[in-house]
């Protein structure tokens, strides 16, 4: 039996819809990811140091910076709470240009700060294996995206 030109074009239509759902999650996992992760990767010219945790609050900790290089010793600076940051310890950092806010640095920071690529990576994967019927893209997808989280759990 013949598929009609408008059940063709619908089923084009979902494949198109659904590619644009994949291709937004995947861009927002980059962009949020990116917003810590540039930091990181493009570290060049930036203060480098180490973070003393001294308090953790609900949303960030706090703490001295000690610099590793030319860059200025600060009494307070601050860092994203995560669990990955803990009262007491001492962390790898980089300071955000014009701020006391640090990211940590490493493999350690650097995973964590793709965590957000990865659950993209596997919400996209459950749209691109049930709705675009595309298995083996989606399990490679889920595959990267446990592997992405797996991999920042075991670091940190």
């Amino acid at each position: 039996m013949k598929r009609s030109t408008s059940h063709r074009a619908l089923l084009y239509g979902r494949s198109a819809a659904l590619g644009c759902v994949v291709l937004l999650l995947l861009v927002a996992g980059v962009l949020s990811s990116w917003s810590s992760a540039q930091h990181i990767v493009l570290a060049k010219g930036r203060e480098h140091g180490t973070m003393t945790v001294t308090g953790c609050g609900a949303d960030v900790c706090t703490g001295s910076f000690a610099p590793a290089d030319d860059a200025t010793a600060r009494a307070r600076v601050t860092v994203e709470k995560s669990v990955a940051v803990r009262k007491g310890g001492r962390y790898p950092v980089v300071v955000k240009p014009g701020t006391d806010v640090v990211v940590r640095t490493g493999l350690p920071g650097f995973l964590h700060a793709w965590v957000p690529l990865g659950g993209a990576l596997l919400l996209a994967a459950l749209i691109i294996g049930g709705g675009l019927r595309l298995t083996r893209t989606a399990w490679g997808t889920g595959i990267a995206g446990v592997v992405l989280l797996v991999a920042t759990f075991i670091a940190l």
